[in-house]
């Protein structure tokens, strides 16, 4: 009988030199270098070195803030730090010089051909700078869903790959502004809160830092919608982030264009736009991540079945306050190694648990199983460390028992009790709260009931040795004991 290999087999052919990974790193790197002398020379031409370096400290102080947030809200099942990095310094250099040429290529061929510099300026700022900078910023969303497919896989990434790229290129455009304003300071003589730059960074980094992110979230929230649909829908796919796309450029160009509205036409446009926004936004991406979390408890009973996880791990695994918990028992016990095994062991539960939803869902890859094999062999390696951490993690954060039955006197019932001698009556001992037979107390970790098979149309082949038998569908036996 014939068994599928354990791996995707390819044929062989000749790969050309462009087509090594250190190839392509290497004209990435180089790439975003050369933007990023050419974007400092450019901004530091328009602002001067002593405004440069004014606008440089001011314009990194949200930044901190701003990636802590998103990598929080990517903690249920954290992206790798290099698709981060990526996408801040394409924000940072490579979308911001595209920005910073096509603007004013586009603005000063507007003022020739209208002969109106002033309405040039508003045309460019309301409509030729939206579209410029959210498809330059959307080209990194497009790129890391393209090309890293696996670490993209749903809302939340999209959320955080377009959230860091706007960060990094509302910190370059901060620079620019802050610089410009410091040198309008030292022409004019003004210091202190009545200064431009006092007023330029109150917009900016106190008011508005979440402007550029809350753009982009937009585009990344139609890529992460894509990445959930099915891959027949091809058309639906390719809509979603063209419409985040234009909702993006359109809220940009409303808030660019709200100091066009009158006096008060900026707070009105933050007031009853902006802030709603960012609130629902947050809202949505924080619901997002508890429904990771309730994939996460979902989809692990399986393995713990198949003897990969102990029953308590689920229920550890999908709260972030177990998680938590955990962590912090390993670094008390095993030091800082022991801390990034049980964070290592969580991201890698949280990736099979979500492979294996795509996997029911019919969208997992020809290497599912090579996946899947990779990640259970990488748990099974941290169970060492992990196991006890996540048990006392679960035994710390599990729910209180309920509580015991008041007893009730014996003269309260006919049957029972002193008139009978103290003999218990036929339904058993009575209690205020069940007066006949009192049921008993749900034990917390109650063992899940498997998903069922996937079907004869499996999307990956079965598992030979050494991983033994399994049902279809199922996740493998791990080796050594069945049953930890």
């Amino acid at each position: 009988m014939a068994t599928c290999p354990p791996y995707p087999t390819r044929a062989h052919r000749h790969t050309h030199w462009w087509q090594h990974t250190w190839v392509r790193y290497g004209a990435l790197i180089t790439l975003l270098a050369l933007s990023g002398l050419v974007i400092l020379a450019l901004v530091r031409e328009q602002t001067g070195t002593q405004g440069f370096l004014v606008g440089l400290g001011l314009a990194v102080l949200p930044v901190p803030l701003l990636i802590a947030a998103f990598r929080w809200l990517d903690r249920v099942d954290p992206g790798p730090w290099r698709n981060l990095l990526f996408c801040f310094a394409w924000g940072a250099c490579a979308a911001a010089l595209i920005a910073i040429v096509a603007n004013s290529f586009a603005t000063r061929w507007i003022a020739t051909a209208t002969a109106d510099p002033a309405g040039a300026d508003t045309l460019g700022a309301t409509v030729i700078a939206p579209v410029v900078e959210e498809s330059a910023k959307a080209a990194a969303v497009l790129l890391v869903f393209l090309f890293r497919r696996r670490d993209f896989t749903g809302i939340v990434d999209g959320v955080v790959v377009a959230g860091v790229t706007a960060t990094g290129f509302a910190f370059t455009e901060n620079i620019l502004y802050l610089g410009t304003a410091f040198g309008t300071d030292q022409l004019t003589g003004d210091s202190g809160i009545a200064s431009v730059t006092a007023a330029t960074f109150f917009v900016r980094v106190v008011m508005s830092p979440f402007a550029h992110p809350l753009f982009t979230v937009l585009t990344g929230i139609g890529f992460g919608i894509a990445a959930l649909s099915p891959g027949r829908h091809h058309l639906r796919r390719a809509l979603l982030p063209l419409a985040g796309l234009l909702l993006a450029m359109g809220m940009h160009a409303l808030w660019n264009g709200s100091a066009g509205f009158g006096e008060y036409g900026f707070f009105a446009v933050y007031a009853a736009f902006m802030v709603p926004s960012f609130g629902l936004l947050t809202w949505l991406v924080i619901w997002t991540r508890q429904r990771e979390l309730a994939t996460v408890r979902a989809e692990l009973p399986a393995y713990v079945l198949a003897g990969w996880l102990t029953p308590v791990e689920p229920y550890a695994l999908g709260s972030m306050r177990a998680r938590r918990i955990a962590r912090q028992y390993a670094r008390r016990h095993a030091g800082k190694e022991g801390a990034r095994a049980v964070a290592r062991y969580e991201a890698c539960a949280t990736s099979v648990a979500f492979l294996r939803r795509r996997g029911r869902r019919g969208r997992a890859g020809a290497d599912f199983t090579a996946r899947e094999r990779a990640l259970l062999e990488a748990l099974w390696h941290l169970r060492g460390v992990a196991r006890p951490a996540l048990d006392y993690a679960a035994r710390a954060t599990a729910p209180p028992p309920p509580p015991l039955p008041r007893p009730v006197p014996p003269w309260a019932y006919p049957y029972g009790g002193v008139q009978d001698g103290g003999a218990q009556g036929v339904y058993g001992a009575r209690t205020a709260s069940a007066p006949y037979a009192p049921h008993p107390a749900p034990t917390p970790y109650a063992p899940y009931a498997p998903y069922p098979p996937y079907g004869p149309h499996a999307p990956y082949p079965a598992p030979s040795a050494p991983y033994g038998p399994h049902a279809p569908g199922g996740p493998y036996a791990p080796p050594g004991p069945h049953r930890p």
